[in-house]
């Protein structure tokens, strides 16, 4: 978290920078940009008041500090998420069905990390990876949203049937649970169709670089570009959200009413986890709700200083949503007992530790002993 922090502080100096240094930039209106919505470092803004167009600023971060952002994220992701992978292949025994979704959020996260070294190079110097890579990079970070946040609904459907139903039903049948991953990848798949067609690499003359976005043109535009964000909004984190809550609710308040500590501990990083999403992806989603209402006509917005404030918080936010993916592996490490026993054993059998190393670490957390080979826990513990 300490490291999300230090990201985000580091995104905030940039926007202050770049407010200093509004004065010296060049203003662009909307006119300039009929055809190209490009809000990664430029945007536009209909006339929805059937006035004179907005002159805005360009909020133009510093593109490079965007970059160096994305790769430290791009970095930790991989390697915490390879871990988690790895730790989880090496459990030959004891993996619950709580371990193998998060082993598939973990290759989601993966999956997301892979594409942010190319969104570093276009944040600063524009797409030059041709269409196809545009497409497919554009599409696997789709996927890896739908996917991640499904088989978090899919951990809280588990642990309700876990806690509150007291049935191994799922847990016990790991054909079901791999049956469920596969369904989630596919619809998550199918989700980002819209986004793998509409999206292409086009030159933007006014921006005098390729940049890969919708192309979306004709009376279409903003039908095609609302459907999208509801779609987004509705399946890709309302909706799941809304089956988190009722689960894990209906799991807190059975717990409040045991006393059994090992059910408590198995649940301590599983409300991490769905946290840590709330917190990275909920203000973005919010942003982008109130622009979708903007651009819909449902807000109106006369004053050219609120627009601006929405696309800068927008941006923000969106890098606050990417942090997520290198969260989860934190967590398993900080606060998952078992996690670290496993990442312990899984080291030692491939030769990379001494068993002295391993049995000095134990001795420090005997309490875990117990419930090391337990079916029904899992490696978050």
């Amino acid at each position: 978290m300490k490291l999300q922090l230090f990201l985000v502080c580091l995104l905030m100096f940039l926007v202050q920078i770049n407010h200093a240094e509004e004065e010296e930039t060049k203003a662009y209106t909307t006119d300039d940009y009929d055809d190209v919505n490009y809000t990664m470092l430029n945007f536009k803004w209909e006339n929805w008041n059937e006035g004179n167009p907005c002159s805005v600023t360009l909020p133009k971060f510093n593109s490079l500090g965007l970059m160096v952002i994305y790769i430290i994220v791009f970095v930790f992701g991989i390697i915490g998420n390879s871990v988690v992978v790895f730790v989880v292949a090496s459990m030959k025994r004891g993996r619950a069905s709580t371990d193998v979704y998060l082993m598939h959020l973990a290759i989601a996260d993966l999956l997301f990390c892979l594409t942010l070294p190319f969104w570093a190079v276009d944040v600063h110097f524009g797409w030059s990876f041709g269409n196809f890579s545009c497409k497919l990079l554009s599409g696997f970070q789709e996927v890896s949203v739908y996917s991640g946040v499904f088989l978090l609904a899919c951990i809280s459907v588990d642990r309700y049937f876990a806690i509150v139903r007291a049935t191994r039903a799922l847990s016990s049948h790991h054909l079901l649970v791999k049956g469920i991953c596969g369904v989630v990848w596919l619809t998550a798949g199918l989700l980002s169709l819209p986004v793998v067609i509409k999206r292409e690499s086009m030159y933007a003359d006014e921006l005098q670089r390729f940049i890969c976005y919708e192309n979306l043109t004709g009376e279409s535009v903003d039908k095609w570009r609302v459907s999208l964000r509801v779609l987004r909004h509705t399946m890709g984190f309302f909706l799941p959200l809304l089956v988190m809550v009722v689960c894990y609710g209906w799991t807190l308040v059975t717990l409040f009413h045991t006393r059994n500590q090992h059910k408590h501990k198995a649940m301590r990083v599983i409300l991490a986890v769905v946290s840590a999403f709330i917190l990275c992806w909920l203000p973005y989603n919010v942003i982008v709700l109130i622009d979708t209402l903007i651009r819909g006509g449902s807000l109106k917005v006369e004053v050219c200083e609120t627009q601006y404030s929405v696309e800068v918080t927008r941006n923000v936010t969106r890098v606050i949503a990417f942090l997520h993916c290198a969260v989860n592996p934190v967590l398993y490490a900080f606060i998952g007992e078992k996690f670290r026993n496993q990442l312990l054993s899984a080291l030692f059998q491939h030769g990379l530790i001494s068993q002295r190393l391993q049995m000095a670490y134990r001795k420090t957390s005997a309490s875990s002993v117990g419930s090391f080979r337990s079916r029904n826990t899992s490696m978050s513990m």
